[in-house]
């Protein structure tokens, strides 16, 4: 069975996101980019297929500029067997990035598609879903769990009341939660051989999908500044503070 799974290029989460001056967007001038954390676990569970003997091939993709490369490199030293990177430099949004990855199913005909539930600098959690709607396959998203046995797939899914198990016929397509597995670090040696593994390049004219925007960026600003914390003498005091300054109780 082969496995596609998706990584996304982001603003490393141990970095503080500055706002440029005008406003127009994120500052990503000497900014250290890294794999979506979502993506990495996916990456991971792909990887794990592959040692258990139930994936044959696991194939990352993704979809941006040039520099995505790096990311794809990662994930091939993480233990991915080749990618593909379908090369834009404009703006992708979370419907297009759908077409396009549902034309590189198309091609690669997977069995399981595994992607992170979310990108952490957008955090729209919206293109595993689209994926399914466009390809038709069914959906296990926020996946605590997977488990994989002959054409079907079990999923364990974080929901607000608690845990959901569903089960799909595959192929189908899953998205990760942060409880699904520990993401491993590319070791030195998977490193260098990882530059040996290919990597395609395609374009969205050689998916036959066009690019276009059907939203327009306004404005980006940063969190407002927190308060300083305040002491109080005693619990009485503190209740008052909460009741008739807080007034959340």
């Amino acid at each position: 069975m082969k496995v596609l799974v998706t990584v996304k290029r982001v603003i490393d989460y141990n970095v503080k996101v500055r706002v440029k001056s005008d406003n127009s967007d994120v500052d990503l001038n000497n900014v250290k980019m890294a794999m979506n954390p979502f993506c990495e676990i996916a990456v991971e569970e792909a990887v794990r297929l592959k040692e258990a003997g139930i994936a044959t091939e696991v194939v990352a993709v993704s979809l941006g500029s040039k520099v995505c490369q790096e990311q794809l490199r990662t994930a091939l030293a993480l233990g991915a067997d080749r990618a593909i990177l379908v090369e834009s430099d404009e703006i992708l949004e979370s419907l297009t990035v759908a077409k396009l990855l549902q034309k590189v199913v198309d091609d690669e005909k997977p069995g399981l598609v595994i992607m992170g539930k979310q990108a952490i600098d957008t955090d729209n959690n919206q293109t595993g879903q689209m994926l399914g709607a466009l390809t038709g396959f069914p959906q296990g998203a926020f996946a605590s769990d997977v488990k994989v046995d002959g054409d079907k797939v079990q999923v364990i899914r974080e929901v607000d009341g608690g845990l959901q198990t569903v089960s799909l016929t595959l192929p189908a397509i899953v998205t990760s939660d942060l409880r699904l597995n520990e993401p491993r670090y590319a070791s030195l040696p998977n490193i260098m051989k990882a530059k040996k593994k290919p990597l395609d390049i395609k374009t969205p004219a050689d998916l036959g999908v066009e690019v276009k925007s059907h939203t327009r960026l306004v404005k980006v600003s940063p969190p407002a500044e927190r308060k300083a914390g305040i002491k109080v003498a005693s619990v009485e005091a503190l209740v008052d503070k909460l009741k008739n300054e807080a007034k959340v109780i």
